[in-house]
């Protein structure tokens, strides 16, 4: 798979792009369940109000809450806040200070005077707990705990209140003195005849002071964090109701705000989302395109042996299903296996940071993901590669039904070859049965598991929240991170059962692509003797098809010279179509050597050696297009006059002229739309266009009548001129005025010579004249 993966690198741009639109993605996805967060606890539960940094509180009340700091967290807060009160301010700053904050007509207010998010968060730290204290104290009617305290440390240092000069009223009077014996608390009243904590706080010298607080941190050691920030979360919420700010505005503004960044968010997701789907799908049909040409080119450099060992239905099967295979893997892992890391990795982090006990959830729910991927991996990786070669059988089986309906036909065979394709359609539906049930199944385990880990987490988290642990929108953001997290491996595991039927694709692909050609051009190619043009002759030639034990040809030797008709003629596979075979290099020589225009074919240009050659097959094949197009199909540039030329010698007008477009009559794929003998015309004709020096005739004029056979042969000699003509031909009629004739028999030279001296000399080849002329006609030819 990652020999084909160097075929992405044409395509770097644009995967660099890929990889940035999803690292965005990543981050908005992952910023949403945070602000979902946020709405539930800040926006619902908390009234828009954030932390514990107010922004305007009255003067009163920070008082109080400099009463439970030590010096330096009150100048600290003191430096952050501006007092500001009606003397201090111009008529219309007073105004808009009052339209804000109506409580500064009757008291001074300070006001945050800061931006620095270093100085916020330590003032959130230091004002959190003086307002939980603040606030259980001015709203609670029954400070109890609190009250026993501060009792027990005034009766320890009694005496030492006493004797503070600083305290009015603790010794003026013997009657004040006996009340305070009695009840030293009484002092400390407020009109209601409530106990005024902070009072007796800015009583108590220093020391004790600073000891009373020692004692009350100690009771705020175990208290959870979301219980701290809510306690004071009431009080600032307290504060700017009495102030005077409209607490309801402040949490739809809030709600609102955080709803239109998640729209925002939720937009930028979308367009990443939608570039990546756009960038990625032109990368897989790009690469598609490449592989697909580069398969073509290859085989286009195929003989016929690399040919013979894929089979024409493998390499159909792997230029358009594999490459499919290829380009959907490609695609998916551009869009989601290059997304996954950044969302588990990213979706990991936020959620440890959002609860970290919790964190064994996701551990969890991964190794539930893993373990179904390993059973699909262990079972069904194998029927991949079955799964390909059943569809190259349903190819090949089609392709052999297709191409012989008329012979089966003409056998009723029908009911057979419908078996037969019913059982490589029923073996492939199979093992597809078999993969599809498996990957059905993923899908509902999958969403079995991410179900139960939900439940796990409400279970487990919601215990977290009523200890006051966590925060029920925490919660929420917790179960959002852990789907994405395990939608992240989810994602991976899909790619991961489609990656290995890939992988067969690829290696499919791959051994199209590294076949070592067996017909290669020379590494120092030599030029043509244009002295020996036309010029072909074999030098002791013997051939041997790939891996067959025995040799086809046995020391060949003969010259063809130009202006000249050689033919070959012997019995049925004594070598004739593949001996002449050997001149275009379809095959090559085993032993010998094959000289064209004075060079041996194995140190020539491919090219140029074919492009000096007409060759028209034993078989006639013609291309969809046009009758002019096809006959043009070696010689583009050949003129009107050329191609009506071509045709009138290869006796094809009689027919092209009865069509109603004539040479623009459309010939259908294969050339079905017209007969045998009409085919093998054409095919001569697009020979002659071609106007090469070396004609090939592959027993290509066995479907002619002999009217027809003899017309063309006449018309034929005189166009050919100085051309070398090689025929291969089974009938005696064809090659009677040959200037040489070829005898093969089993692979071997049996004669060489003109009729005449054949039918005296070899002995095979007046027994193939005999056995299709009489005597009578033998001497009078």
């Amino acid at each position: 798979m990652t020999k084909l993966f160097k075929y992405l690198k044409k395509s770097g741009v644009a995967i660099l792009t890929i990889l940035i639109l999803l690292a965005l993605q990543a981050t908005t996805e992952l910023s949403l369940p945070t602000y979902t967060s946020n709405i539930v606890n800040v926006g619902i539960q908390q009234s828009g109000i954030e932390n514990a940094v107010i922004d305007v509180i009255r003067e009163s009340e920070m008082d109080k809450l400099t009463t439970f700091m030590d010096d330096s967290d009150k100048d600290k807060v003191l430096d952050s806040y501006k007092l500001i009160d009606k003397d201090s301010l111009k008529d219309d700053e007073f105004n808009d200070y009052k339209e804000k904050y109506p409580a500064i007509e009757d008291e001074a207010l300070y006001v945050l005077n800061t931006e620095d998010k270093d100085r916020l968060e330590e003032l959130n730290e230091i004002l959190a707990k003086p307002m939980l204290i603040v606030y259980n104290i001015e709203n609670s009617s029954d400070n109890t705990e609190l009250k026993d305290a501060m009792m027990s440390q005034m009766m320890g240092n009694q005496q030492q209140v006493q004797a503070n000069s600083a305290q009015p009223q603790i010794n003026t009077g013997a009657q004040q003195q006996a009340q305070a014996n009695m009840n030293p608390m009484a002092q400390f009243m407020d009109e209601d005849g409530n106990f005024d904590v902070f009072a007796y706080l800015n009583a108590i010298p220093k020391e004790s002071k600073e000891e009373m607080l020692s004692q009350l941190d100690e009771k705020f050691v175990d208290l959870p964090e979301t219980m701290l920030d809510q306690g004071a979360i009431s009080f600032v919420k307290a504060e700017y109701e009495e102030i005077g700010i409209d607490v309801d505005a402040l949490q739809m503004n809030y709600i609102f705000v955080a709803g239109l960044k998640m729209l925002g968010i939720t937009v930028v997701s979308m367009i990443c989302a939608i570039s990546v789907g756009f960038l990625a799908s032109r990368v897989g049909a790009r690469v598609s395109r490449s592989l697909r040409a580069m398969i073509f080119k290859k085989v286009m450099s195929f003989s016929k042996k690399e040919i013979n060992e894929f089979s024409t239905a493998s390499l159909i099967t792997r230029s358009t299903n594999d490459i499919q295979q290829i380009q959907q893997v490609i695609i998916m892992m551009l869009r989601m296996v290059f997304l996954a890391p950044f969302m588990a990795v990213g979706g990991i982090i936020k959620a440890l940071n959002t609860n970290v006990s919790m964190s064994w959830i996701i551990a969890l729910g991964v190794i539930c993901v893993f373990m179904i991927v390993i059973v699909m991996f262990t079972v069904v990786m194998p029927k991949f590669k079955i799964l390909q070669d059943l569809v190259d059988r349903l190819n090949l089986v089609t392709r052999e039904i297709l191409t012989g309906l008329g012979v089966i036909r003409a056998f009723s065979n029908e009911k057979f070859e419908e078996n037969r394709f019913d059982k490589a359609n029923k073996d492939l539906t199979k093992v597809n049965m078999f993969v599809n049930r498996m990957m059905s199944c993923m899908m509902p385990a999958m969403m079995l598991i991410m179900n139960l880990i939900s439940v796990l987490i409400v279970w487990v988290g919601s215990k977290n929240v009523d200890l006051g642990n966590m925060q029920v929108g925490d919660m929420m953001a917790f179960i959002q991170y852990t789907m994405q997290i395990v939608m992240s491996f989810l994602m991976i595991s899909m790619i991961a059962v489609m990656v290995p039927r890939a992988a067969v694709s690829a290696n499919r692909i791959d051994e199209v692509l590294t076949t070592d050609i067996s017909i290669k051009e020379a590494d120092e190619v030599q030029t043509f003797d244009e002295d020996k043009k036309g010029l072909v002759e074999f030098k002791n030639v013997s051939f041997k098809y790939p891996d067959a034990d025995e040799e086809i040809l046995h020391d060949i030797s003969f010259t063809a010279k130009p202006g000249q008709t050689t033919a070959f003629i012997g019995s049925t596979g004594s070598g004739k179509s593949t001996l002449i075979n050997l001149i275009p290099r379809f095959y090559d020589v085993t032993e010998g050597q094959i000289l064209v225009d004075g060079v041996d074919v194995k140190k020539a240009p491919i090219h140029d050696l074919r492009d000096r050659i007409g060759y028209v097959p034993q078989k006639g094949i013609l291309f969809s297009g046009t009758i002019e197009s096809n006959i043009k199909y070696g010689n583009k540039d050949a003129s009107q006059e050329l191609v009506e030329t071509s045709a009138r010698v290869a006796q094809a007008t009689e027919f092209i002229d009865t069509k109603e477009d004539r040479y623009q009559t459309p010939i259908s794929q294969g050339g079905t739309n017209v007969s045998g003998g009409q085919k093998q015309r054409l095919s001569i004709a697009r020979a002659i266009a071609k106007e090469p020096e070396i004609y090939i005739f592959d027993d290509s004029f066995s479907a002619l009548d002999f009217k027809t056979d003899a017309n063309l042969r006449k018309a034929l000699k005189q166009e050919t001129g100085d051309a070398t003509v090689l025929i291969v031909a089974q009938r005696i009629s064809t090659i009677l005025h040959a200037e040489q004739i070829v005898v093969l028999d089993e692979g071997k030279v049996v004669g060489i010579g003109n009729h005449q001296e054949l039918l005296k000399n070899c002995e095979v080849y007046k027994e193939i004249a005999l056995s299709q002329l009489s005597k009578e006609e033998l001497e009078n030819e």
